[in-house]
């Protein structure tokens, strides 16, 4: 399950103070005079109160989940001309929304309860129509957390805490191939519609440790100058999230696109990847000579056929050892 996946149906604000006023009409009925109008007036402040400050809670603290989630998270909700510091701008609105609720029912509790029943009912309305108000009031942000959230539900089920591997290159030079050749066994490649394209995740095990594997056609596909502002911030997202590269180039060229530009698009991957490291270790990109059956006019680290399974498993065993993966192991005292 992604960070967002379990994210709640956001409700509009007609939807909350009807079920507020419908619930309260019947926790009223259950009583008479003055003690109606307080029990009616405490069941829609409490409806109305806990369900917007539940609508703010369930979203994830975008300081805390993962940088890859939170710049993948920017990327997508920007095709709604939203980002992640106006989604937590509108968690404000609604956290407010949710504390005047709570103020209104404080207000008026105390007046209900030392007025006779009609000036009580009166009241009640008051407050009543005050906090219908303030719930109308924040309708513009409840649309827009639910329309963030239909987006955001889309966001591939990658782990952070688990390796990743992935795998780029020009178009037709045999990602997608190699992905579901060596994920097949498992038939457990996901599709994930994404800005332009789609992110397609295979999963395959070595010493019981499960490493992803990452194929983006239409961001890792082209230089850098081609990709629009959304599609810089997903392969930023990336940069998070690799532990390896692996690049595949097509030397026989029958990709449609001249070696030279595969190498020079090559590089242009390692340099970002060396940029977004800093200080840290690099992330390793090796370089894939795949449909090696047809040319191998190409240094590389690797040499394979995905056509015919040649150099297959030796490309992935050089994979897991880029990525030198270690378990956590649980901590022992002596």
């Amino acid at each position: 399950m992604t960070t967002f996946e379990d994210l709640p149906t956001t409700p509009r604000s007609e939807e909350l103070i009807d079920k507020a006023f419908s619930r309260a009409a019947r926790a009223g009925n259950a009583k008479q005079g003055v003690e109606a109008q307080e029990s009616m007036l405490q069941t829609a402040a409490n409806i109305l109160s806990d369900n917007t400050e539940n609508v703010v809670t369930s979203w994830p603290d975008f300081d805390a989940i993962d940088p890859f989630y939170r710049e993948l998270a920017d990327a997508i909700v920007a095709r709604e001309d939203l980002n992640v510091d106006t989604l937590r701008q509108h968690l404000s609105e609604v956290m407010w929304a949710s504390r005047q609720c709570d103020e209104i029912k404080n207000e008026y509790h105390g007046r209900i309860r030392n007025a006779d029943p009609e000036t009580a009912r009166k009241l009640r309305k008051q407050a009543f129509a005050r906090l219908a108000s303030v719930v109308r009031e924040v309708e513009g942000d409840l649309f827009a957390l639910a329309d963030a959230r239909e987006e955001l539900r889309q966001l591939p089920d990658i782990r952070p805490d688990e390796p990743a591997v992935v795998v780029a290159g020009y178009p037709n030079v045999g990602k997608s191939s190699f992905v579901n050749r060596v994920t097949r066994a498992d038939n457990d490649v996901d599709t994930y519609p994404f800005t332009t394209t789609q992110i397609r995740v295979g999963h395959f095990e070595r010493d019981r440790i499960r490493y992803q594997l990452v194929d983006t056609p239409g961001l890792l596909d082209r230089p850098a100058d081609e990709r629009n502002a959304i599609e810089s911030q997903a392969v930023s997202a990336l940069t998070h999230l690799a532990d390896a590269v692996l690049f595949l180039v097509d030397p026989s060229e029958s990709c449609g696109y001249p070696l030279e530009a595969q190498l020079a698009l090559r590089d242009d991957v390692e340099q970002l990847f060396a940029d977004a490291a800093g200080d840290e270790e690099e992330v390793p990109v090796l370089t894939v000579c795949n449909k090696s059956d047809q040319s191998r006019d190409v240094e590389a680290d690797c040499y394979m056929s995905v056509a015919d399974g040649e150099g297959v498993e030796e490309t992935l065993d050089a994979a897991v050892e880029a990525v030198d993966w270690e378990i956590a192991l649980p901590f022992e005292e002596n």
